[in-house]
């Protein structure tokens, strides 16, 4: 006996999908990266922090494997809660963008923010924590409105500045313990992200093409000045002399 099958029409998405499917990488990204650090820091802990010695020690030639490892070791739980708060704010505001963005400037703000601190940190100190990529993440907000010239960049900016402007007092040295060294190269290493990684907006590549050169009005073109000037070089005897050879 014949069966009857019915067509299935495909769904049409619905808002919540839609989100879902938006925000579920980016919370996976941020999840992981939170897990990974906590994890580091669980078995930190457990070998008395001997795993602190991979950190950045300035101008040592071992110090220079704290430039990779450094970011995921800190000193302390509250230390490590400190940085997963920031990490997670900003690194999400960062990902509203693109969720590729928060990996390429967390790479070069970790990379700036060692290197900086290997040449210009103090002499037998040891530098650990994840909060030269958070300040890398936060200069790449704050400068990305100004290198894009986009609406939603500079809103963008201009909420990082309001919600995290205080925290700029990190990059000036001054409190002890604390590795401004760390936080000012990992801030430039956002910006130079954000000018690496710009979009300009129309009206700013309209801005930067040449200019036409507009004729000045009233000027008379090459030819006609070349030919003004050859007979201005004609005597009058010349011309007169001309004038009754046509009149023949």
């Amino acid at each position: 006996m014949p069966t009857r099958t019915t067509a299935r029409r495909d769904q049409p998405e619905t808002i919540s999908s839609v989100l879902g499917d938006a925000v579920r990488p980016r919370a996976k990204l941020l999840g992981g990266s939170v897990a990974l650090l906590w994890t580091v820091n669980l078995v930190d802990t457990v070998v008395g922090h001997g795993l602190d010695v991979w950190g950045v020690r300035p101008r040592t030639l071992e110090g220079l494997w704290g430039i990779l490892f450094a970011p995921f070791l800190h000193g302390s739980w509250g230390h490590l809660i400190a940085n997963t708060v920031s990490l997670v704010m900003i690194g999400w505001l960062v990902m509203l963008g693109r969720t590729r963005d928060f990996l390429y400037v967390s790479a070069l703000s970790a990379l700036t923010a060692g290197l900086g601190t290997w040449l210009v940190g103090g002499s037998n100190t040891v530098h650990v924590g994840a909060s030269g990529v958070v300040f890398g993440l936060l200069g790449y907000l704050l400068s990305r409105g100004v290198f894009e010239r986009k609406f939603w960049s500079i809103a963008g900016s201009v909420l990082a500045l309001v919600l995290f402007g205080g925290t700029l007092r990190g990059l000036f040295p001054g409190t002890a313990g604390i590795s401004w060294e760390g936080h000012l190269f990992g801030f430039l290493g956002g910006i130079l992200s954000a000018r690496l990684m710009a979009t300009p907006s129309v009206e700013a590549e309209r801005g930067k093409a040449p200019a036409r050169e507009k004729k000045r009005v009233g000027e008379a073109p090459p030819r006609a000045r070349v030919a003004g000037r050859a007979l201005e070089a004609v005597s009058d005897d010349e011309i007169e002399e001309l004038r009754r050879r046509m009149g023949r």
